[in-house]
């Protein structure tokens, strides 16, 4: 599956041939670096690592200095690996934004952003208990009762409640590239992708 990394750079709306306004997002695709390509005789799986976004050579250990050097390539922030890539690559290589044209159909891959801790009406969409208008005085956003009577007299595992929300890997299928600015090596993308301005986004081939 091709794929590329990037970073989100923010969203916009894009205009069809019909005239429609679509929500779309700009993502900043590449250069990415091949920095390993993995055979299923040296590795036992067959994979190809990809590197973006340039990093201090004294943050980097020296393993992974190694790693790079064999790449002839700058220290990478961020390495992904992506199977069964449709073009043979090679050490080194370099995959920018033209590896997509319009109309690809793509999934996007983020972190969401986190929200803190939250209540079940926030996190799961709870209407709350009862209404206002019932003598309610503080409950209205509770999730009210939680057990069962004295069978089984415990609360089962995987019960929906509040807690930490967002700061998850996310991945969103079925979007569609709107357009590819080669130069600023830019992908318009329909819809949303998860993820704060900035941070990093992988685009794989449906």
């Amino acid at each position: 599956m091709s794929g590329i990394i990037g970073k989100k750079v923010g969203m916009t709306s894009v205009f069809t041939a019909d005239g429609k306004s679509v929500a779309a997002t700009v993502i900043a695709a590449g250069p990415c670096v091949v920095t390993q390509v993995k055979t299923v005789d040296n590795d036992g799986y067959q994979a190809v690592q990809l590197g973006f976004g340039e990093k201090k050579e004294s943050h980097t250990t020296k393993a992974l200095l190694g790693h790079f050097k064999k790449a002839a390539t700058s220290p990478k922030r961020k390495l992904v690996e992506f199977s069964n890539f449709e073009q043979s690559l090679n050490l080194g290589d370099t995959i920018d934004a033209t590896a997509f044209a319009e109309g690809d159909s793509v999934a996007a891959v983020g972190t969401s952003k986190g929200k803190g801790f939250q209540g079940v009406v926030k996190r799961h969409g709870f209407g709350g208990v009862g209404g206002q208008t019932h003598g309610q005085h503080n409950r209205q956003r509770h999730p009210g009762s939680i057990g069962a009577c004295s069978f089984p007299s415990r609360v089962f595992k995987g019960l929906r409640m509040a807690g930490r929300t967002g700061g998850d890997r996310v991945k969103v299928q079925n979007l569609t590239v709107l357009k590819v600015l080669a130069e600023h090596n830019l992908i318009v993308i329909s819809g949303s992708v998860p993820g704060a301005k900035n941070s990093y986004v992988i685009l794989e081939k449906n």
